[in-house]
This record gives C-alpha cells, sequence and structure tokens, in this order.
C-alpha cells in the first residue's frame, strides 16, 4: 500500500537531487567555524531574509529557545500567543532552561494578537511586583490558527509597539517562506520589523534537519554561544548545510503549489457530510476540519481508521483534524485522500 502523509509537512524527505549536493558538500568544523557550506548557507540566509548574521541550528524549536535567551534573563517576560508553537510544543523550554515566563493571549481567528491585548500586558518596569516584560513573540505563519499569514502591515504595528516600550521582537518564522508566496511579498518586507527571527530548513523546503536563527552580529554572537550550552555545536554539519542551500535556491517558489493542493484537498472535504471545515479558505498549506458530534468517530478514531486505508492524519483535538500538503504530495495523492475519508466517516 503506497502511504499518503498528510500528518506534516515535517514528513518530506530529500529530493533527489538534494541528496546529490548532500553527498558532493564540502565540510570542516562548524564548532570552528570551518565548515565552508555552514559558513555559506548563513551568508546566503542573512542576505535573504535582510539581517547581518545568521546561525544554523538543529531545529525550529532550538532556534526559538536560543533566541528566547538572548533576549531575556531569568525572570523576565515575554507576550506570547495561546495557540504559538513557542507556547504549546516547545517543551516549556523558555521556562525550564531560561527562567522566562510567558504572558499568554488570545490568538485572534486570524492568527494575530490584538494590539490593544498586547498594550494593556506590559507591565511597568518600575514596580517591583511584577516581572518585567521583555519579549513579544509572533508565529508567521500560525500553525494552530489553520497555517494563516501576519500581514506586514501587522508586523509593523507589533513592531511599532515593542518600540515605544523599549522591548525586543522575536519573529517564529518556522513557515515564513509559505507566507512570502502567499503574500506574494520578499521575505524580506516580513521579517524587518523583527530583532531576531527563525525560519525551518526541514518542513515544505525538504531538507532532512536543520532551521536558520538570525539577527544582529551581537545577537547571533551571544546565540552561537547558547548553541553550545545546550548541545547544539555540530561539527561536519555541511553535509546538511547543503540540503538547506539547495532548497533555499531551488524550492521556495513550488511552495504555493502546496497551497493550491490545500485548497483543493479543503474543497473535497467540505463536500463530506459529517465534515466541517474551519471559517474560511486555507490560506497557505494547512487545513483543519472537525467532525460532527453525531459522528461516532472521535478525531482520534478517524485517524486510526483513515491509516489503515493508507492516508495518514493529524488529530490535535478531540473531534478537531489538521492535514498537511507538501512536496511529496501530488493531486492524485489528493483525490485519494479525500475518498478515502468520505468512505471512514460514513461509516461513523
Amino acid at each position: 500500500m503506497n502511504i499518503i502523509d498528510l500528518r506534516s509537512d515535517t514528513v518530506t524527505q530529500p529530493t533527489p537531487e538534494m541528496r546529490e549536493v548532500m553527498a558532493r558538500a564540502e565540510v570542516g568544523d562548524d564548532v570552528y567555524g570551518e565548515d565552508p557550506t555552514v559558513n555559506r548557507l548563513q551568508e546566503l540566509v542573512a542576505e535573504l531574509v535582510g539581517m547581518e548574521k545568521s546561525l544554523f541550528v538543529s531545529s525550529g524549536t532550538m532556534a526559538n529557545l536560543i533566541a528566547i535567551m538572548v533576549h531575556c534573563n531569568r525572570g523576565h517576560e515575554m507576550i506570547v500567543g495561546n495557540k504559538s508553537h513557542v507556547y504549546l510544543d516547545e517543551g516549556g523550554g523558555y521556562a525550564a532552561l531560561g527562567g522566562v515566563l510567558p504572558f499568554p493571549l488570545q490568538n485572534q481567528i486570524d492568527g494575530t494578537l490584538d494590539l490593544e491585548d498586547i498594550r494593556s500586558s506590559i507591565w511597568s518596569d518600575t514596580d517591583p511586583h511584577h516581572s518585567q516584560t521583555k519579549l513579544i513573540t509572533l508565529e508567521n505563519t500560525q500553525n494552530n490558527c489553520g497555517g494563516v499569514v501576519l500581514e506586514k502591515s501587522y508586523l509593523d504595528a507589533v513592531s511599532q509597539i515593542a518600540s515605544e516600550h523599549n522591548l525586543l521582537f522575536h519573529l517564529d518564522g518556522a513557515r515564513i517562506f509559505n507566507a512570502s508566496v502567499k503574500l506574494g511579498v520578499d521575505v524580506k518586507e516580513l521579517t524587518k520589523q523583527a530583532d531576531s527571527m527563525m525560519f525551518c530548513l526541514s518542513k515544505g523546503l525538504c531538507a532532512p534537519i536543520g532551521s536558520m536563527l538570525c539577527g544582529t552580529k551581537e545577537f547571533i554572537f551571544q546565540a552561537n554561544r547558547i548553541r553550545k550550552q545546550l548541545g547544539g555545536g555540530t561539527r561536519q554539519a555541511g553535509i546538511i548545510a547543503a540540503a538547506g542551500i539547495y532548497a533555499l535556491e531551488n524550492l521556495i517558489d513550488r511552495l504555493g503549489e502546496d497551497h493550491e493542493r490545500a485548497k483543493k484537498l479543503g474543497q473535497g472535504i467540505g463536500k463530506i457530510d459529517g465534515l466541517k471545515m474551519t471559517p474560511g479558505a486555507p490560506e497557505t498549506n494547512m487545513i483543519f476540519f472537525s467532525i460532527d458530534e453525531n459522528i461516532q468517530w472521535s478525531a482520534e478514531e478517524l485517524a486510526e481508521e483513515a491509516a489503515r486505508e493508507g492516508v495518514k492524519i493529524d488529530a490535535p483535538g478531540p473531534k478537531l483534524i489538521r492535514m498537511v500538503t507538501h512536496y511529496w504530495i501530488d493531486d492524485e495523492m489528493i483525490n485519494q485522500a479525500v475518498q478515502v475519508l468520505d468512505k471512514v466517516i460514513s461509516q461513523g
């Protein structure tokens, strides 16, 4: 049975061409700063996102944690969305390892944090009763709100609030290129508001491992130190950095194909009795839908039954399903996935 894996774009594997460049990569010791392929990737990324420097790290979670630990001291507070990946899905590392307190705000349906909520959540640094607000963290695209895109105008507004209150602004841009392609704007327009940002090479861009953390020279100097403390110093990392270079040079523009297939998938699911799409069409490569209460299946049971039919899906809630399109999903797979879900739900 051919498996159609729609659980996440993290299941992508390197393309054949990517494997070729990995096999030929020139390597050195990256902890000494001597891996030429890693260095080339870091220079490419800094130029691409319009920041002074970048640092290759093992994962998006590590990138976000390092950024928070550079920006904040123990006891500082960061404003973060209650549906953000940083808050929900990174093991609380900011608290456990960084001693940083979250101030979670309600993510709106469009993925934003209400601007007045942000303003009213900033503690005065003159009152010793309160922890000191230090950082605002946003996510673009916003995963748990359906892969929605934060517009440049909104990022500008949050950046202005941060500046007015002497706060720092970190952008979790794990899928920032999906946002850039969706909006049709240069990625620099979506990153220039932030003091630091990260993005993943290992999702829609198909690299097997790795994320990039970007910021000023001083920020990256401190980030490199914390990367080492966290055990993130690697040696001949050029083998995997080569995959990142290939991805950035060849695979960004095709992300729009994933967005179109997500729309097609959503249209198909919208026609299945017993399933209800979340409001609005998929903006990027993610769709979320719920199972009607009169259907006996829980999301987990539906996922298990669909897997038996060769379609893997994610069940993030009791009645909630997430599906994500990516490089290794074609149009025929979309059709098959809809057929399987229709068949399974009819049995419920």
